[in-house]
């Protein structure tokens, strides 16, 4: 009797542990480095899904130039609008930009001033209207197109490389009413080739790299829920 009772504790201490060992390996261990439960209600969760309906949103809309996050008013260095690639004449006008706009960030949008440049100069040499049209206001739009259709007319076409954008200097700011103008002096190294139908060059050289400086305006209302800024103005510098 007294064995019968010790042999049945020692199944069921066997069968316990064995138990034990599935749940084990079925659930895991814990080792402190688990990642939390996702909450589609925490900040992080909503994020991800508002970014991609505001990109979904604006799936048209070329991010040019940028705007920077809201500014703390207690920040004095982004509220100051001051920059270092900026004239001494423009950082009073960056300034007013800057308290005008919240969001106004002078590196941002420099930073798009770049990227935007980029776009319009490569665009208007491929004859790229879809690209253009957004980031530029409407009589300079309509004159680079004048220019496009011009060659398309002759059957012409352009080699053209954008090699490097050496710099890119805000030489002036101001604010009129709600509207924001910034002037940009762009340095930048380009080779273009204008050649006909048979590939013959009629001007430019595609291999030797010119030094170009252009400026141009951007322009945007502070007041319009539009980010975007767009270019008012161009004309080449010296």
């Amino acid at each position: 009797m007294g064995n019968g009772f010790d042999l049945l504790n020692i199944i069921l201490v066997i069968a316990a542990v064995f138990i034990f060992w599935r749940l084990r390996s079925v659930l895991g261990q814990r080792t402190g480095h688990e990642r939390p439960p996702y909450d589609p209600y925490s900040a992080s969760g909503r994020g991800s899904k508002d970014e991609a309906q505001e990109g979904q949103a604006d799936g048209k809309v070329i991010p040019m130039p940028g705007r920077g996050a809201p500014i703390d008013a207690a920040d004095e260095g982004p509220l100051s609008g001051r920059m270092e690639n900026a004239e001494p004449e423009a950082q009073q006008g960056l300034t007013e930009i800057a308290l005008a706009d919240r969001t106004f960030d002078p590196e941002s949008f420099l930073s798009g001033a770049r990227m935007a440049y980029e776009m319009i100069v490569t665009g208007f040499a491929e004859g790229d209207r879809e690209t253009l049209q957004p980031l530029l206001a409407g009589k300079v739009y309509s004159s680079f197109e004048k220019a496009i259709e011009a060659r398309e007319a002759k059957n012409l076409h352009v080699d053209f490389a954008l090699i490097a954008i050496k710099s890119a200097t805000v030489k002036s700011a101001k604010l009129t009413g709600g509207a924001a103008r910034i002037t940009v002096k762009f340095v930048s190294e380009q080779s273009s080739a204008t050649k006909n139908e048979d590939g013959v060059v009629l001007e430019g050289d595609p291999v030797t790299v010119h030094t170009i400086t252009d400026i141009w305006t951007f322009e945007r209302d502070t007041r319009s829920r539009d980010p975007n800024w767009q270019v008012v103005a161009t004309e080449a510098g010296a």
